[in-house]
């Protein structure tokens, strides 16, 4: 057990010696608001809201930004479903948008599904990979846009010195199990928005009315759900915050090290995808010509080739294409003010790319000699007579760091 680990076990134990499970339980002490406050300050955003999932975030950040029926809400093709769920959980409906070779959403296509009743936008940082804000803000503030980033995947990460979820109109976070810091279940809202946070909270805690630190606002109350953050999920959670930056150091410094491993192999010919803040990367995933060469590639154990992870594909988000809500009467699609549907060949470039693309894993809590063995092994390294590893010319590996 790390050391990380070990905080983490002994924060839960202190919780539940303490007895007070609940966050408004506990008052001032609160494990919640103490974790509001750390990830506030880490982020760089004015306002966090603890949530019981990143798809309750995504919900609240909405809600927030008073986003509802008849509004499209522009949603990449590659990413978790939640993305385009919470759109219609506010009565909005979800627009498909093809990515690019960063495996983020393409500006160009986010530009052309835009129409008059375009309210927001979803740009989703998967893999760690970050979208390219600078275009996705100037385009939003063009068509006064409200920008929330699904940085679920992407804690902690940064564009240009500025961390993801900061960027937007609002932020989200997942700390579900395979997330950067992972409770099982857990999310935040960020922001710097008085209004978006006040509603967020509102909605997220169905009792918000009888709150004694509640928001400073002229929002009228709106009943809201249940989505608050449990004091366990925090406590453990808190920790992991504190030693986020040397586990993304360690990342950054594993993604150097399989690149330099597989510039010398002579096993694959490839292309590393695109990264909008190379010098900040954490994530890593490369592009094939032939979509058998990604598929043989993928054949290693830590690569996945992106179009066999099905629940990230939107051909597969049968509750989401089969439009059939809770209640035939609360049909987000009947409040639409033009025919929207999703189709299997709503976003063939998408599809085009993830046939041909890898993301490689980089097991940032896994010992880094045995991380080592095991990118050795992937790359196929070559060696001479004499043992010692053979390089290769420079190709479009090495060309294409960046």
């Amino acid at each position: 057990m790390s050391i990380v680990e070990t905080r983490s076990l002994l924060a839960a134990v202190r919780v539940l010696m303490r007895g007070g499970l609940a966050r408004y339980a506990v008052g001032s002490g609160s494990e919640v608001n103490r974790f509001e406050q750390e990830l506030s300050r880490k982020i760089g955003v004015q306002r966090a809201l603890g949530v019981n999932s990143g798809t309750s975030g995504l919900i609240a950040a909405l809600v927030g930004a008073g986003v509802g029926p008849g509004d499209e809400v522009l949603v990449p093709a590659y990413t978790w479903v939640s993305s385009a769920a919470a759109a219609l959980a506010v009565g909005a409906v979800p627009v498909l948008v093809e990515i690019d070779q960063s495996l983020t959403i393409d500006p160009e296509d986010m530009r052309r599904k835009i129409t008059k009743h375009t309210r927001a936008v979803i740009p989703v940082h998967m893999l760690n990979l970050v979208s390219d804000m600078e275009a996705i803000m100037a385009i939003a503030a063009e068509h006064r846009l409200i920008v929330v980033e699904d940085a679920c995947q992407a804690i902690g990460v940064t564009w240009r010195g500025r961390r993801m979820g900061s960027i937007g109109h609002a932020g989200v976070f997942s700390f579900q199990q395979n997330k950067n810091i992972q409770a099982g279940e857990g999310g935040a809202v960020l922001t710097n928005d008085d209004r978006i946070y006040a509603r967020a909270c509102m909605y997220h805690d169905v009792g918000s009315y009888m709150r004694n630190d509640r928001v400073q606002t002229d929002e009228p109350f709106f009943v809201g759900v249940n989505f608050r953050m449990p004091e366990l999920t925090a406590a453990i959670l808190r920790p992991q915050l504190r030693a986020l930056d040397k586990k993304l150091a360690r990342m950054r410094e594993r993604r150097e090290y399989v690149l330099d491993q597989l510039s010398r192999s002579a096993r694959y010919e490839f292309r590393v995808c695109p990264h909008h803040d190379p010098s900040s990367a954490v994530g890593l995933a490369v592009c094939f010509d032939e979509v058998d060469a990604a598929r043989e590639f993928a054949s290693v154990p830590g690569i996945n080739r992106l179009i066999e992870t099905g629940r990230h594909l939107y051909p597969n988000w049968e509750s989401v294409i089969g439009r059939h809500p809770a209640h035939p009467k609360m049909d987000p699609y009947a409040w639409a003010h033009r025919p929207i549907e999703i189709r299997p060949d709503s976003c063939p470039r998408t599809l085009e790319i993830l046939e041909r693309t890898c993301s490689i894993n980089l097991l940032p809590d896994l010992p880094m000699a045995a991380y080592k063995l095991a990118v050795r092994r992937m790359a196929g390294e070559r060696k001479d007579a004499r043992g010692v590893p053979r390089g290769r010319p420079a190709s479009s590996l090495t060309a294409q760091r960046s």
